[in-house]
C-alpha cells in the first residue's frame, strides 16, 4: 500500500503513470512511493516517533514529506507558510513536533531538520499503523484565542474520501486539478490524499488563477476541479477561461459559501452547476451535493455515507427539517474527530455526547435532507426586534442585486432592537445614501421586512482569511 488506511494499493500496471504534478513537474506513482519510503526510512533511522512539522508550500517536496511522514506512521503537522513567528512557536509547542521534515522557515525554533530528497528512493516494506492512529494534526483558524490542534485519524481520512468518492463518482479515470493551499482540509486531505487513495492523478496549478485552471484542461485533461468561492468568482468574470471548463466532468466548491450569482454565471458560461460541500477541520467533509443529484445555489447538499446530522433549536430540542427552522448544526460520523489536542474544556464544549459534534454553525434542513448553512452561531445568528435572523440569507439576497459583488451582514448592538442588521457591501454602483436605500428596499422585496438591513456600509473589500472566509469579527470590531 502507498499509505495504509489512507491510500489504496497501486492499481496493477499503473506504476509508471503520473501521480502528482506540481508547478509543471511530475512524479509517477513509483517515484512517489520510492521518495516517500526513503523519507520514512530516514525518520525511522533517526528514531523520530512523534509528530513532524512540514512547511506546507505547494511543492513536490511538501507532498513527498507528508506522504513520507504518514508512511513512517508519525503524525504530520502542516504549517502554513504565511505563519508568523508566534503562531509557528505555538503550533510546534502545542503539537509536540520533534523535527521539521524538509524545508524549514527562517526561524526553525530550535527543531532539527530532516531532509527530503526528491530523487532518493527506498523500497523497504513498512509496518501498517493502526487505523485509529493519528495521521495529521491540523490547526483551526483561531478566530478566538490561539489555534486549536485537531488530531485526525487515518480511518477518518479514509471514511471521508470514500464517502466523497461515492458522492462525486470519483474514480481513477479522473484527473483532479486545483491550486489550493496544502495546509487545510480542502487542499491537503481532499486535494492530495484524496486522489492518492482514489488512484486519480493530481495536478496542482501553484496558484488558482482562471488561466491556470483553463490550461489544465488542455495540458493535463483535467476532469474534476476544486476551488473556493473566490476562485469561482474570478473564473465567472473571465468568460474565456470559464468556457474552457465546459467539457470537464465536475466543478466543486467549498471552504466558504458560494454566492448564487456565481453559481448562475458559471452555469451560463461553462454549462456546469457547481457542486457545493460542507465540512471543517474537526469533522472533515460531511455534507455534499452529489454528482448524480440536485444542486441548489446556497445549499450544500446531503450527508455523505455514514454521516448523521441534526439541528438543535433554542429550547434544546431537535428542530424540524422543514427548510425554514434554524438550529445549531450537529454532526456525527466515522470521519468526525474526537478532541482538541490538550484542550479538555474546549473538547467538552464542542463534543456534546454520543459522538455528536457541535459545529458552531447554524443551518436549516429540508424534508429531503438538503442542508443550508445560515452561518456561524457566534456572528451570523442575529436576534433583532424579537426575530432570529440568519445573516447568510440576507447576504444571498444582497448578492442577487446586479451592483453587489460581495456582502457581509453582522448584528451590531442596538438599544431598541437588541441587535441591528448592518450590511458591509462591495458594490460596482454608487456609494451614496440613495444607493444604500435602494439596496435596503431590494432586500425587503426578496425577504421579510424585518430582515432588511438597518444600515448599509460600502467598503472596497471584505477582510478574508487565506481560504476566502470573511472575517466578521474584524467587521464587528470596526
Amino acid at each position: 500500500m502507498l499509505l495504509p488506511h489512507t491510500v489504496t494499493p497501486v492499481p496493477p500496471g499503473s506504476d509508471g503513470e503520473p501521480a502528482v504534478t506540481v508547478g509543471g513537474r511530475t512524479l509517477t506513482r513509483t517515484e512517489l512511493i520510492g521518495a516517500a519510503t526513503a523519507v520514512a526510512e530516514r525518520l525511522n533511522g533517526l528514531g523520530v516517533r512523534g509528530p513532524v512539522a512540514v512547511w506546507a508550500e505547494p511543492t513536490l517536496a511538501t507532498v513527498i514529506a507528508i506522504v513520507g511522514g504518514l508512511r513512517a506512521g508519525v503524525p504530520v503537522v502542516p504549517v502554513p507558510p504565511d505563519s508568523g513567528s508566534a503562531e509557528i512557536a505555538h503550533v510546534l509547542t502545542d503539537s509536540g513536533a520533534q523535527a521539521w521534515l524538509g524545508v524549514t522557515p527562517e526561524d526553525p525554533h530550535g527543531l532539527p531538520a530532516v531532509p527530503v530528497r526528491e530523487h532518493a528512493r527506498g523500497w523497504h516494506a513498512l509496518p501498517e499503523p493502526p487505523a485509529r492512529a493519528t495521521a495529521l494534526i491540523m490547526y483551526t483558524s483561531g478566530t478566538t484565542g490561539a489555534p486549536k490542534g485537531v488530531p485526525i485519524r487515518r480511518e477518518a481520512i479514509a471514511a471521508c474520501i470514500d464517502g466523497l468518492a461515492d458522492a462525486w463518482a470519483w474514480t481513477a479515470n479522473d484527473t483532479l486539478v486545483h491550486g489550493l493551499p496544502l495546509f487545510h482540509v480542502h487542499g491537503l486531505v481532499l486535494g492530495v490524499l484524496g486522489p492518492l487513495r482514489v488512484g486519480s492523478p493530481l495536478v496542482h496549478t501553484g496558484r488558482p488563477t482562471p488561466e491556470a485552471y483553463a490550461a489544465a484542461v488542455r495540458d493535463h485533461g483535467g476532469t474534476m476541479y476544486f476551488g473556493v468561492p473566490t476562485v469561482w468568482s474570478r473564473i465567472a468574470r473571465d468568460p474565456e477561461s470559464a468556457a474552457a471548463l465546459r467539457d470537464v466532468r465536475l466543478l466543486i466548491s467549498g471552504s466558504a459559501p458560494l454566492p448564487a450569482p456565481v453559481f448562475e454565471r458559471i452555469r451560463e458560461l461553462a454549462g456546469h452547476e457547481i457542486v457545493e460541500r460542507y465540512g471543517m477541520t474537526e469533522t472533515l467533509i460531511t455534507v455534499s451535493a452529489r454528482a448524480d443529484g440536485e444542486r441548489r445555489p446556497g445549499w450544500v447538499g446531503l450527508p455523505i455515507t455514514g454521516v448523521e446530522s441534526r439541528i438543535i433549536g433554542e429550547s434544546g430540542e431537535e428542530a424540524p427539517h422543514d427548510g425554514e427552522s434554524i438550529g445549531a448544526l450537529q454532526i456525527r460520523g466515522p470521519m468526525v474527530g474526537t478532541q482538541y489536542l490538550g484542550r479538555p474544556e474546549a473538547t467538552a464544549e464542542s463534543w456534546v455526547g454520543e459522538g455528536w459534534f457541535d459545529t458552531g454553525d447554524v443551518a436549516v434542513i429540508d424534508a429531503g435532507g438538503f442542508h443550508r448553512i445560515v452561518g456561524r452561531a457566534s456572528t451570523d445568528l442575529i436576534k433583532t426586534g424579537g426575530f432570529r435572523v440568519g445573516a447568510g440569507e440576507i447576504e444571498a439576497a444582497l448578492l442577487g442585486h446586479a451592483d453587489v459583488r460581495e456582502a457581509a451582514v453582522v448584528g451590531l448592538p442596538d438599544e431598541d432592537l437588541g441587535q441591528r442588521l448592518v450590511a458591509f457591501v462591495v458594490s460596482d454602483g454608487a456609494h451614496d445614501p440613495a444607493a444604500a436605500a435602494a439596496l435596503t428596499e431590494f432586500v425587503g422585496e426578496v425577504l421579510s421586512k424585518h430582515k432588511r438591513p438597518r444600515e448599509i456600509r460600502f467598503v472596497d473589500d471584505l477582510p478574508r482569511n487565506p481560504m476566502g472566509k470573511v472575517q466578521k469579527k474584524q467587521l464587528l470590531a470596526d
